[in-house]
């Protein structure tokens, strides 16, 4: 994908560290997080010390040039010395996500796919839970219904007092990010976040409904919010709650087959 020089208004690849034709550095490349993996090593050790279940369980080989079906990794190819990003898919299809001499951008990629994933199956174990139906059976009657009439009195004050996501929102041909109670937005002239407390009644109470992830996509057109200059003055308490949330809990499953497979990434 090809970005804007804030410097020079050239434009070029967003993978070059520096714009080729003022030499500025590219910020969108910069990571904002110290914990953030920039290394294959790193990339190991992170996967290592959020307690993930093994690269045969989740599909991801760091470090591994798989050639088998539903395989992501990343590796260094010995003879050019490229880091390659890869997703073999369902049918053994190889889509490349990325090929070249940056470290950092290609384990990035993994990074913030592994993340989306890890979110993806906390929540499908969140919706896979219940109480077993034993358990359901010693229930007395009036118990059960004690419970219910609290659970709707809790599900109305839920609807009445809606809470809303962070992370990214597309609404009436605009991008907005959400943090901290904040709204910004994004503005394609000058290819950056503003904050705005001017926020349509319908992107408010619906936000749900325009929401369309908490990771950045590269492809998406707008520049990355952790490069933002908001987010720069909160990166450290932003990062950790970001880091924690793709600790693994041992007491979940990981389903692979609920992933993607069909995709080029």
């Amino acid at each position: 994908m090809k970005k804007k020089c804030d410097y020079c208004g050239n434009y070029y690849d967003d993978t070059e560290k520096n714009c080729p034709y003022c030499c500025a550095p590219n910020d969108h490349i910069a990571r904002s997080s110290n914990s953030q993996p920039k290394t294959i090593e790193e990339l190991k050790q992170w996967y290592k010390d959020h307690n993930l279940p093994p690269e045969e369980i989740t599909r991801y080989f760091i470090g591994k040039n798989k050639k088998e079906a539903r395989c992501i990794g990343i590796y260094q190819d010995e003879q050019t010395g490229n880091f390659v990003v890869y997703k073999n898919k369902d049918n053994g299809q190889r889509a490349i996500r990325y090929e070249g001499k940056d470290e950092a951008y290609a384990v990035n990629e993994v990074y913030q796919r592994l993340r989306a994933e890890i979110s993806n199956q906390k929540k499908r174990n969140q919706n896979q839970r219940g109480m077993p139906r034993s358990e359901k059976k010693r229930f007395p009657i009036f118990l059960v219904f004690s419970i219910s009439i609290v659970l709707i009195l809790l599900f109305s004050f839920l609807l009445a007092s809606p809470s809303t996501s962070r992370g990214y929102y597309h609404y009436n041909g605009n991008e907005y990010y959400y943090v901290n109670n904040d709204w910004y937005y994004y503005d394609d002239v000058y290819d950056d976040w503003y904050y705005t407390d001017s926020i349509d009644s319908e992107l408010k109470d619906n936000a749900d409904s325009y929401y369309q992830s908490d990771q950045y996509d590269p492809s998406s057109g707008v520049s990355d919010f952790e490069d933002s200059q908001y987010w720069s003055s909160d990166s450290s308490d932003f990062s950790d709650d970001w880091d924690n949330d793709s600790s693994w809990d041992f007491s979940d499953s990981w389903d692979s087959s609920s992933s993607d497979w069909s995709s080029d990434w």
